[in-house]
């Protein structure tokens, strides 16, 4: 059973009413092709999967309301595979990628990194297997085959006459077994990489190409939103495999040093989270085209002309999505059978760290773009806003809660609600009958403001007594602003919160995080649509909350009812954005 390995990742798929929980570094779910003589088929299971765009409870009801499906139900020759093997007594080992957390009595249980004996896999969505005495149902998406099936031999003490162990033999023979499981997983990484390169060519000649030629069928911002950047990614990876290609040792694979390779991209690496965070406005769009015959009729025809296997264009363009995600859980198999003496150790070492870096910066921006339509939603609420949009300038509200602002000449005291976004701070008053409605007062630049620590005291700038107090001062106007805080830990919370503003638009400025035009004006325009609808402003709970609220079934006999497709954030504090919101200014009914 043969295929490209570029199709051996399988998106996340969660029980609807199972309550695990992916945990550390989960981007998205996948399944790795193992050594002989097993090895997917690559077909793609491409169910029923829904975004969590923006994590919003409406949005996904419209969302599952329009019945989208992404591509087709196939690829069970992973399944055969495997089956066939059990069936011929071999064991099949397969590992935990994240916890199953259940309480039926017939799931089975784990956390991430049990290895799990494989015993029935003849349902695509759950296999049943074994840990130590226990047995039950798991979802299949929650483990992935291991790359070595065979227990390494140093986990087995080699005896001697009278029992002794044969230390020096033990060594020996399982230094060999390591050097073989570290040469498996470098063909894997070598080969994988062929075969995406191979894949990405296809999409691009094969699809983009195509495209191109039917300007009457697609517009150039189309073909943007369907393929994102996918461009310069193929361009990236054709470096990025060549220079694995020149440290790759044929005859010893084991010996090379791949390690160096990860390092030097990492940086280019990044141009993943654009196509990342666009990949569901392409799923989107592709699901509008594709209820029109002749756009699916042309990407079919697109596909047996450049000899692509039978999978829908969507599909294809998962695999970058799933790639990016990978290689950590790659170079994690590597380091676990790299020798610390091996001259590739600490490169292999510092190139995990580095893509786990990579993984997260990607979660990250994409839970940045996700805010933005919450803080149009937040803008949309303020009743007489003048000025630019909030988006304009920021993207991130750092932290918000109510002060008092003193004022020259008269040094008149107001209470006001503020909100510290990167690069601005804004100021509402509160409506004196409706307490939740706000109304726009004005707005501070802290691009060039220092924050000045008050004592408790008399104030010379203002003449006045002041507690819990501190100013911002502008360098170029030498303009002062000055604020007091009904308690000594609110002031802290305050200066806490202007460090890191500052910090947060010193990362932005060195990553390179900055938000499309396009993206501004669509989240206004959203915000505004839902205004002019009359619907709640305030945000629900996210989708996998929900899902985690239903009832657990007895058993899971049945596929889940729905699946999700997500980048997965990596273990962090929950966003305070919309507590801070909601308890301090509830939206207008």
């Amino acid at each position: 059973i043969t295929s490209p390995a570029a199709f051996d990742i399988l998106p996340l798929k969660l029980h609807p009413f199972s309550q695990s929980t992916p945990t550390g570094l989960d981007c998205v779910g996948w399944k790795r092709r193992i050594s002989a003589p097993v090895i997917t088929d690559g077909a793609l299971d491409k169910t029923a999967l829904t975004d969590d765009v923006g994590s919003e409870e409406d949005l996904y009801e419209d969302f599952r309301s329009s019945n989208h499906r992404y591509g087709h139900p196939g690829g069970g020759g992973e399944q055969l595979a495997i089956n066939e093997l059990i069936s011929d007594g071999s064991v099949v080992y397969a590992e935990a990628l994240w916890d199953h957390v259940t309480m039926d009595d017939q799931e089975l249980g784990f956390k991430a990194g049990d290895v799990i004996e494989v015993m029935d896999a003849t349902n695509k969505e759950w296999w049943w297997g074994r840990i130590l005495d226990s047995e039950g149902w798991f979802p299949a998406s929650f483990v992935r085959l291991r790359v070595n099936q065979d227990e390494p031999m140093e986990d087995y003490p080699l005896k001697v006459e009278g029992g002794r162990e044969d230390d020096s033999r033990r060594f020996a023979m399982g230094q060999t077994t390591k050097d073989q499981m570290r040469t498996n997983v470098i063909n894997e990484i070598i080969s994988t990489e062929r075969d995406y390169i191979k894949h990405l060519k296809d999409i691009c000649e094969g699809y983009i190409k195509q495209c191109r030629k039917r300007a009457d069928m697609f517009t150039e911002e189309q073909l943007k939103t369907i393929f994102g950047n996918i461009e310069d990614i193929y361009r990236c990876q054709k470096k990025f495999v060549k220079a694995l290609e020149k440290k790759f040792n044929k005859d010893h694979p084991h010996l090379s040093e791949v390690g160096s390779c990860f390092l030097e991209y990492q940086t280019e690496f990044q141009i993943y989270s654009e196509y990342c965070n666009n990949h569901p406005n392409a799923c989107m769009e592709l699901s509008r085209l594709t209820k029109v015959n002749k756009y699916v009729y042309f990407f079919e025809a697109c596909r047996l002309l450049q000899k692509m296997i039978d999978i829908s264009l969507d599909g294809f363009l998962l695999t970058p999505v799933q790639k990016i995600c990978k290689y950590p859980l790659q170079l994690a198999e590597l380091l676990k059978y790299t020798n610390p003496q091996h001259r590739d150790f600490k490169d292999v070492e510092a190139a995990l760290n580095a893509m786990k870096n990579v993984a997260r910066l990607i979660n990250e921006r994409k839970r940045r773009l996700e805010n933005i339509d919450k803080i149009a939603q937040w803008q949309s609420s303020i009743e007489d806003w003048e000025g630019e949009d909030v988006l304009v300038r920021s993207s991130e509200l750092i932290y918000s809660g109510e002060l008092a602002k003193i004022s020259h000449p008269q040094a008149k005291s107001q209470q006001r609600m503020f909100f510290l976004f990167d690069h601005q701070l804004v100021c509402c008053k509160k409506d004196l009958l409706r307490r939740d409605i706000l109304y726009y007062k004005s707005r501070i630049s802290m691009d060039d403001m220092e924050i000045l620590d008050v004592e408790d005291g008399k104030d010379k700038d203002f003449n006045i007594s002041v507690k819990n107090a501190f100013k911002l001062h502008c360098r170029d106007t030498e303009e002062v602003h000055l604020f007091c805080a009904k308690k000594p830990e609110q002031k802290q919370r305050w200066l806490k919160a202007f460090e890191n503003e500052r910090r947060q638009v010193q990362l932005d400025q060195e990553t390179g995080f900055s938000i499309t035009e396009v993206q501004k004006k669509q989240a206004m325009l959203n915000a505004s649509k839902q205004h002019h609808a009359g619907k709640p402003k305030a945000v629900t709970r996210p989708y996998y909350d929900f899902l985690m609220r239903q009832k657990h079934p007895t058993l899971p006999t049945t596929l889940p009812q729905q699946q999700v497709f997500m980048l997965a954030e990596p273990k962090r504090k929950p966003s305070n954005f919309w507590q801070n919101i909601s308890r301090l200014t509830p939206f207008r009914k």
